[in-house]
């Protein structure tokens, strides 16, 4: 019979039992701490949608955004701007180094928006024409390096005035400057002054077009590279009236005040020795085989460039080239000419000049105004809708036969008591 544990020769078991006891972990509480914050107990607030509530609202967000979709239509109607594709100028425009007589344009190369005017009738088409020359890139008034090249000419008709400023941008389309791989292919540190190694730039996101001959392409990258470089000429207004001047040159700034202010903080003096860099590929018609102390970019100064390096989120975009803040462009005819270097027709893109004007809510751009107005039109008609609705047929607020579980057949729960109950039966 086994001995009681209570019995006196028993006592080193009981100790054992209870150091056992002892020693086991105490259990520790997870429960959170009585807080307002920790229990869920903050104050909180949900609006109960009521057709009180609802279509008041509906109403105000009519009324405050058809006008305000308004002001942005008219503003943008005030806007002047005239665009002209002269992408195939090179092939399709007549030659006109000898004869002079320029051909009409496709009615479809040109897009023009310009206020009624009774005195001015709508604008003429442009008309082109080209010739083959030779372009010269100047340095302190020494040609320093020269292309043969095409100088397209376009002549075109204002039939109001536009007030400054004066914007002149070339527009390009198909040209996905946002591609991933082309939007990352430049090198902050070299741009603002650091001189990279070759090694560097193979290693940088200036690939694939980093380095050659162990000399890193200065600036390296995509972006550079492919900098547009078609060139543009001051307007020329033909047969100025009531003057005896035959023609009035418009003078634009094209390297002054066309980037943004901000830009210029991305760009210093590159502490290269010039024959220490290369030429990229595409620049080696301005710039030669190789830069030279009195022949180089200057990536601080080229606001061009600075234009250029801020890449455009869609595949048709403008970039603004020159810009006249002071004179008015007086309505009239005048003469530009272009001199095509930068290809579109091998990738199926076109390029365009658009000269416009601008307003206190920028250049022309009816998208923002129409959806104003469209939002307002939905709600003004969604809320005449539910105000019938309700008028004609309410219905009763915190009503429960309009809950789901309310709706459910009841011949279905009670089937199925009846038969449970029949088996229990059996």
């Amino acid at each position: 019979m086994p001995s009681d544990p209570r019995e006196p020769g028993h006592e080193g078991s009981i100790t054992s039992q209870d150091h056992a006891h002892e020693d086991t972990p105490k259990v520790k509480n997870r429960k959170p701490a009585n807080t307002a914050f920790r229990q869920q107990r903050l104050k909180a607030w949900q609006p109960i949608l009521t057709p009180k509530t609802v279509l008041p609202l509906f109403f105000v967000i009519g009324i405050i955004f058809a006008p305000i979709g308004g002001l942005l239509l008219y503003a943008s109607a005030q806007v002047q701007e005239l665009i002209i594709d002269y992408s195939n100028c090179a092939t399709q425009a007549p030659d006109v180094s000898y004869s002079g007589d320029y051909d009409t344009m496709s009615s479809s190369l040109v897009t023009s928006h310009f206020k009624s005017n009774s005195s001015n009738p709508s604008p003429a088409t442009p008309k082109w024409g080209r010739r083959a020359f030779t372009y010269n890139y100047y340095n302190n008034s020494k040609v320093v390096q020269s292309v043969n090249a095409t100088q397209c000419t376009l002549e075109f008709t204002l039939p109001n005035e536009m007030k400054p400023p004066v914007l002149f941008y070339y527009k390009l389309t198909n040209f996905y400057q946002n591609h991933r791989r082309y939007a990352k292919s430049f090198n902050t540190d070299q741009l603002s002054g650091t001189a990279i190694s070759a090694d560097s730039a193979d290693g940088s996101d200036c690939s694939p077009l980093t380095s050659t001959n162990e000399k890193p392409y200065y600036p390296c990258g995509l972006v550079a590279n492919s900098i547009f470089n078609d060139t543009f000429s001051n307007p020329v207004l033909l047969n100025v009236p009531g003057s005896s001047i035959t023609d009035q040159v418009y003078t634009m700034k094209n390297n002054s005040g066309i980037a943004w202010s901000s830009d210029a903080d991305l760009y210093g003096t590159t502490k290269y020795a010039w024959a220490d860099v290369a030429v990229p590929p595409n620049w080696v018609e301005k710039y030669g085989e190789e830069y030279t102390d009195d022949w180089h970019i200057d990536v601080v100064n080229d606001e061009a460039l600075h234009v250029w390096m801020r890449l455009a989120g869609l595949p048709t975009f403008s970039k603004l080239a020159q810009r006249n803040d002071d004179d008015i462009m007086v309505a009239g005819t005048y003469r530009l000419n272009i001199t095509m270097l930068f290809p579109v027709t091998e990738y199926g893109g076109t390029k365009s000049v658009l000269i416009s004007t601008r307003t206190v809510m920028g250049g022309k751009n009816s998208f923002l105004g129409i959806a104003y107005v469209v939002v307002a039109g939905l709600c003004v008609l969604l809320g005449t809708v539910f105000l019938v609705t309700h008028l004609i047929k309410p219905r009763k607020l915190g009503d429960h036969t309009y809950l789901s579980w309310n709706n459910e057949a009841p011949s279905q729960a009670a089937g199925g008591r009846e038969g449970a109950g029949g088996d229990d039966h059996r």
